[in-house]
């Protein structure tokens, strides 16, 4: 009798402790980043750099990481600036501007590294919504009346024209997994970086499909003399301009004093 009772106790005691674990819900997986620096500073002669992000994933799945079906895209992306682009025509033997295409809010900069190539990870439809990618892009023109065939025209010639400065790179395979959720990634500062507040975003996707997003910020400013010079130049612009110019007049006076002929 004593045995049916003990074992009627420990039967109710694992009904017991299963009915929570079956109430609680499974844990989503999330994503983190953080910067190896908040600020990069940056001279005259700066030719450019690597930029380490390291990142983890919360709550992933041991099997799906073993797997290896996480990927995680990670974005660099330069402060927006409007951006005007200009289309060359020869007339006469001589090349003019004729044409001419203005957009709002482009970043300066735009530079991706990724666990895989970009038509392995997921479906090209969901980079667009995410607006992922370079090619993804929205580019604003500042007049929407222009036609769509020009609007396209001007926007390719906008993306090839940052794709040859360094300004839109790619970097396949610059996320690399160091543990099942550990991951370090490498982007690219271009040598003609813009200084400003620049945005790091870290997508993460399981088996193509996106499940969550993370961002922190960096600043690029310039350092030493360049600093200075650019300080006067934006606190003081007036002060600036009159300097300017008095400098070239008085440099133009000298050069027609030592190169004279007499």
């Amino acid at each position: 009798m004593n045995g049916l009772k003990a074992l009627a106790t420990v039967a109710f005691l694992s009904l017991t402790a299963a009915a929570p674990a079956k109430a609680q819900t499974p844990l989503t997986e999330g994503i983190q980043i953080g910067l190896s620096t908040d600020a990069v500073s940056i001279t005259a002669g700066f030719s450019g750099a690597d930029l380490t992000i390291f990142g983890s994933l919360e709550n992933p799945d041991p099997l799906v990481a073993r797997q290896g079906r996480y990927d995680v895209i990670v974005v660099l992306e330069g402060p927006p600036k409007p951006v005007v682009v200009r289309r060359k025509d020869r007339v006469l033997g001589v090349w003019v501007n004729l044409d001419s295409e203005t957009f709002e809010n482009v970043p300066v900069s735009y530079s991706v590294a990724t666990t895989r190539p970009l038509q392995d990870i997921t479906e090209p439809n969901g980079y667009k919504q995410l607006s992922l990618g370079a090619s993804n892009l929205y580019m604003q023109p500042a007049d929407a009346g222009d036609s769509p065939a020009t609007i396209e025209e001007f926007t390719a010639a906008l993306r090839e024209r940052k794709a040859a400065a360094g300004l839109y790179s790619e970097n396949v395979g610059g996320v690399q997994f160091l543990s099942q959720n550990l991951f370090r990634a490498t982007v690219r500062l271009a040598p003609n970086v813009s200084v400003g507040t620049h945005k790091a975003r870290a997508f993460l996707f399981k088996s193509g499909l996106f499940v969550k997003e993370s961002s922190a910020q960096l600043e690029i400013r310039k350092s030493g003399f360049e600093q200075s010079i650019f300080r006067v130049a934006h606190d003081y612009s007036f002060l600036y301009g009159v300097f300017a110019i008095s400098l070239a007049m008085v440099t133009g006076w000298l050069g027609r004093l030592v190169f004279r002929k007499d």
